[in-house]
Parts: C-alpha cells; sequence; structure tokens
C-alpha cells in the first residue's frame, strides 16, 4: 500500500529533524511504500539544507507563510492524495518514533473498511512530563494520549490515562471520541468523503473537528496502544499560554456552534459573554473574533 506521512516544520528545526531521523530508522514493510512529505510553515533556508543533505527522498512543501496547523496539514494531505497515497499519516514535528512504528501502522485495524481513523499510544518524551515525580525508569513510558473523551454537555475534550505509567495495561484497539493531532491515521478515500481540516480552526480542536465528522459519516474511530509515539507536550506553542489560551477559547465556541445540542450552545455563549466581563486578555479577544466572524489566523497572531 502506498502512504505518506505528513509533518509540519515551525521554527523548531531540531524537532523536525528528530523526528525524520527516527522515522529514517522505523522500517517500512514489504509491499508497502512511505513518503514523506514536510509542509515548511516558514520559509527555513536551513530546513532546505538539511533536506537536501540528510533526507533527500523527503518532500518539502513551501507555504506562503504561517497557515497554522490545519492549513499546514492539508497543503500536504492534498499532495499526498495527488500523488496517489492511499493511507495519510498527520504526525507533530515535536515527536519521534521506534523502529517498529511502520510495521504497526500496517498491521493495525486502519486497513479495515470500517475504519476511519486510528491513533497511538502517546508517552511524554522524557523531560517532557506534567508532573516531574517519576522515577526514572518510568521516564519514557508516561503516558499523555491513550484515547480521547468528549464531554458533551461542557463541550471539553480531553485526552485519556494522561499521567499514568504504561505497565502493559493497554492491550488492545479500542474505540476514542477522538484521535489526536498529534499522530492521526486515516484514509484517502475518508477524507475524499468528509473532507480535510476545518481551516477556520487553525490551532486546537480542528483534530477533533475532523474525527467527529468521520464519525459521522459512520466510520470508527480507534486508538491502537501497538503504535508508539514520544511527544515533546508544549514545545509547539507552551500549555497554558496567552496563545494557547486564546485558540482553546475561540475554537471551542466554534466546535460548539457547529456539534453541540440548542441547549448546550445557549450555555456555552452565555458563559462565553460572561467572560468578555471577567476573562483574560486572550479569552476576550478569543470570545470577540468568535461572535464577529474572525476565525482561521484570528487577531492574536
Amino acid at each position: 500500500m502506498r502512504a505518506a506521512l505528513v509533518t509540519i516544520h515551525y521554527k523548531n528545526i531540531d524537532d523536525t529533524l528528530s523526528l525524520l531521523m527516527s522515522l529514517s530508522k522505523a522500517k517500512v514493510p514489504e509491499k508497502h511504500e512511505v513518503k514523506i512529505y514536510v509542509v515548511d510553515n516558514e520559509n527555513s533556508k536551513d530546513l532546505k539544507e538539511e533536506l537536501n543533505k540528510n533526507f533527500p527522498d523527503a518532500i518539502l512543501l513551501v507555504s506562503p507563510g504561517n497557515l497554522g496547523f490545519a492549513a499546514g496539514n492539508n497543503l500536504g494531505l492534498k499532495r499526498a492524495m495527488n500523488d496517489g497515497a492511499k493511507l495519510l499519516i498527520a504526525i507533530n514535528n515535536d515527536t519521534f518514533v521506534g523502529k517498529d512504528f511502520f510495521k504497526n501502522i500496517f498491521k493495525s485495524p486502519i486497513l479495515e473498511k470500517s475504519v476511519g481513523a486510528i491513533g497511538g499510544l502517546i508517552y511524554f518524551a522524557p523531560g517532557f512530563e506534567f508532573n516531574q515525580n517519576y522515577s526514572k525508569r518510568d521516564l519514557g513510558k508516561v503516558v499523555w494520549y491513550a484515547g480521547g473523551t468528549i464531554d458533551w454537555d461542557n463541550v471539553l475534550c480531553s485526552n485519556a490515562h494522561v499521567d499514568e505509567i504504561d505497565q502493559g495495561q493497554y492491550g488492545k484497539s479500542e474505540n476514542t471520541d477522538f484521535v489526536t493531532g498529534a499522530l492521526l491515521i486515516t484514509k484517502t478515500e475518508v477524507l475524499k468523503k468528509v473532507g480535510l481540516f476545518d481551516e477556520k480552526y487553525f490551532m486546537y480542536l480542528e483534530d477533533v473537528d475532523l474525527c467527529h465528522r468521520i464519525k459521522l459519516a459512520g466510520y470508527k474511530l480507534l486508538f491502537d496502544p501497538k503504535i508508539k509515539l514520544w511527544h515533546k507536550v508544549g514545545r509547539a506553542s507552551a500549555i497554558g499560554s496567552p496563545l494557547n489560551d486564546y485558540f482553546i477559547t475561540r475554537n471551542r465556541l466554534y466546535f460548539g456552534s457547529k456539534y453541540a445540542r440548542p441547549r448546550t450552545r445557549f450555555a456555552l455563549f452565555r458563559e462565553a459573554i460572561r467572560k468578555i466581563f471577567t476573562g483574560t486578555l486572550a479569552q476576550k479577544k478569543a470570545i470577540t473574533d468568535f461572535f464577529t466572524g474572525k476565525l482561521g489566523k484570528g487577531s492574536y497572531l
């Protein structure tokens, strides 16, 4: 099967090169092919030189500017689909993989007709944990994502089993409410039916939106613990920063306006109006932008 892997580069070249190095060590099973597409969201001369020197088979796509996560991925996914890829892998550049990464993807249920998207077991990269009270032997086994849940009463999305230590308790594939965009594996036939990432998000919750559309189309969403990944959490955009606060606040309103029940939407909008007076500066700007239709990149960047 012909597969494509898409990752977005923005500013931190060491992360991008680290990911590519780990991918180069992951063996692709016979009868399968993986093309790697790097979307450069900053037009980096250094990145181009490094790819030409060390990863000449990677396909570099230079965006016209910082497109964000949604549009940046779409740029790569469209090219991959046009190139004939059947299996599509979107992956954060601030991650790295093990040697069995591709083998376990091709052995996973993603090849089943009923499965629309699948995610893996994602650990905090050592040193990037939320908490610091882990023993040295636990580092690299602290869970960041093992499935995801959506609280529809409050329009809140959360990764499952965060901060747990992997002691072999994740044995088989399970249904999930969403697959995180840090590693989202899907198929061309699925995206042709439901569409690509909604670029009105720019970043955050675009993965949940895409997964919900996949689910509404009748496909299953799965978490497969055999597919493993390590994530330098917060490297791309610091968790808890005003930037994070802005996009989470605005995009939660947008997601809720699209999919939540009328009663929940009313409560969500009422909460937003209250935060215009009581929220942080980033939240106030986010709420104003949502109600005035300033989506996509918005007015914060």
